[in-house]
């Protein structure tokens, strides 16, 4: 029995950049094979060229990028020769993509329905009403709740997650027979992501589709692939049956990979949080385990200073109420982001907020942040209601507290050299002259272990983890007390999002940092935080040490959270 010809056949492809007056190779004489309804992950850090292999094939390489040697066979065509023309009608139709950052593939001025109606009507499927009851039917696909209604809305008005369904449901829309899937499910939380890894393994095994899955989670890629090719510095080093590869690596930088993906069996980063004071505020209860039993000698173990005195934030019956306007009926209604909840954040300690997109987890970081006001309820932080705060006090209040965001390209100034970035708040506050600004760039950079040559340079000069190290040392020019995180090392690979956990345990440490820390990352909970919160629908569900909430969870939500991880399925 003859085995089936490939239907993308990579060979000894060569891609090369342009950069500073020279070329640099990205990727160097890779080759792969992917057959018709089958799986292939590329895994590998920033950098590896995995993501540039992929938009090799799609003939989508920035303008300083070009393919300097071998082919790219889709059924059976050579994509390298074709002509632009060809490419449009393979682009969508034949070839489907998912890209990573849906902030620069959504038109911000178009209504999310009417993007992926377009993808279906250029290449002739449905028109018209036909083509609204297909994008209603592929939102509600890839997990977005009332579709008709979000299918009128404006990428703005989606959450992040929500706006990379949107593309995801844009790369299904006309049923490609290979879908090029670039990091698609790393904005996600775990419970969506395995609802839209779910979906694309349906649609392989029901229509054929094959699926080039590009990742950075290497447990997503060995419980979703068939073969998983493992790059390292524009070369493939590695490639094998996925169960296989996740158990008996071969290479050393495999080895390193899977050596530093977080997860629930990992060590923690920091220290569990001291034993609560009796209600009278006498001698402390006995620490218990997560099962009501005694700590054990590790538990006990406290490195860091113990928190004291009052929390340095308390957040009280905290609701916020948004309204929705329809966008061609203008009809209101109202949306409950967040419903009630009550917590605290002890000083020198991180209290991590987990749920699913939409579950108010990032809309609790804006109230906390001053960026947005409550509907109702109270934030003091060192025992001030924020709401009491007039326009002085609330800039004095920001420098004391400081965001860290998800998307470093969004959240650095292109123009700006990383020096500019980093003392800009420092300018703002008025803190100190030109010459002392520079030399508290040079210390904070020392800080997060970046080279002072680093203060010259702009954003896009700098790999991912770069750049979140950057936005580390603008959050800390101030000397915050209160670091807000959010998503913060989502969108790293495992190599740097390693790195950038165990900085911020180290300048916890050493500083004294609080951290509110949102994340839909389970794993990376575990490791970095001294208490853990779960949210749904706006309510906290479930609160309690990382032992108790991921050993012994209580709420059947926070259970569908655990099971959701990748891995989980394999592992059973």
């Amino acid at each position: 029995m003859t085995s089936p010809s490939p239907l993308l056949a990579i060979r000894n492809l060569s891609v090369t950049f342009r950069a500073g007056g020279r070329d640099v190779a990205a990727v160097k004489d890779v080759s792969l094979d992917i057959l018709p309804g089958q799986t292939v992950a590329v895994v590998g850090e920033s950098g590896s060229g995995k993501s540039t292999t992929a938009a090799a094939v799609n003939r989508l390489l920035p303008d300083n990028g070009r393919i300097t040697g071998g082919e790219v066979l889709f059924d059976g065509r050579d994509l390298v020769k074709a002509r632009e023309r060809e490419m449009l009608a393979i682009r969508g139709a034949g070839i489907g993509l998912v890209p990573q950052d849906p902030m620069s593939n959504l038109n911000p001025l178009m209504r999310i329905g009417d993007q992926i109606a377009e993808a279906l009507e250029v290449h002739g499927r449905v028109t018209g009403k036909h083509a609204r009851a297909r994008v209603t039917e592929l939102l509600e696909m890839v997990g977005i709740p009332d579709p008709a209604r979000r299918a009128e809305q404006y990428p703005h008005e989606f959450s992040g997650g929500m706006r990379q369904r949107a593309l995801i449901a844009m790369g299904l829309a006309c049923r490609p027979k290979l879908l090029i899937a670039d990091e698609p499910t790393s904005a996600l939380d775990v419970t969506v992501q395995r609802r839209i890894l779910d979906q694309l393994e349906r649609l392989t095994t029901e229509m054929g589709t094959a699926v080039l899955l590009i990742t950075h989670d290497l447990a997503l890629a060995a419980e979703r692939a068939d073969t998983v090719v493992v790059m390292y510095r524009g070369e493939i080093v590695e490639t094998g049956d996925a169960a296989e590869l996740l158990t008996r690596p071969r290479h050393e930088y495999t080895r390193r990979l899977l050596d530093a993906v977080p997860s629930l069996t990992s060590s923690t980063l920091v220290a569990p949080p001291d034993p609560a004071p009796s209600p009278a505020g006498g001698t402390p209860e006995p620490a218990t385990g997560p099962a009501g039993g005694p700590m054990s000698a590790r538990d006990r173990t406290e490195p860091n200073p113990p928190a004291t005195g009052r929390a340095l934030v308390d957040v009280r019956d905290l609701r916020k109420v948004f309204t929705l306007r329809a966008a061609r009926t203008g009809a209101a209604t109202r949306f409950t982001a967040v419903d009630g909840i009550a917590f605290t954040i002890p000083r020198g300690r991180t209290v991590s907020i987990v749920g699913e997109s939409g579950s108010g987890k990032s809309t609790t970081a804006n109230l906390l942040l001053g960026l947005d006001d409550a509907t109702s309820g109270h934030i003091l932080f060192d025992g001030t209601d924020l709401a009491s705060l007039g326009r002085r006090e609330l800039f004095a209040f920001r420098r004391r507290v400081q965001p860290v965001f998800q998307n470093p390209y969004a959240s650095l100034d292109p123009r700006y050299t990383v020096e500019e970035s980093i003392t800009e708040p420092l300018r703002v506050h008025r803190v100190g002259t030109k010459a002392e600004r520079r030399q508290m760039c040079a210390r904070l950079l020392d800080q997060v272990s970046l080279p002072s040559t680093t203060a010259g340079r702009l954003p896009h000069e700098l790999s991912g983890g770069q750049r979140q190290r950057v936005a580390i040392a603008r959050a800390l020019a101030l000397s915050p007390e209160l670091v807000v995180l959010d998503e913060a090392v989502s969108a790293l690979d495992v190599l740097v999002q390693a790195q950038i956990l165990e900085l911020l345990a180290e300048l916890q440490r050493e500083l004294g940092l609080s951290y509110l820390f949102i994340s839909h990352d389970l794993a990376v909970v575990h490791m970095i935080s001294h208490h853990v919160h779960v949210m749904r629908h706006g309510k906290i569900v479930e609160s309690g040490t990382p032992r108790q909430i991921f050993d012994h969870p209580q709420d059947p939500y926070t259970r569908e959270l655990l099971a959701a991880i990748p891995g989980a399925r394999r592992a059973a």
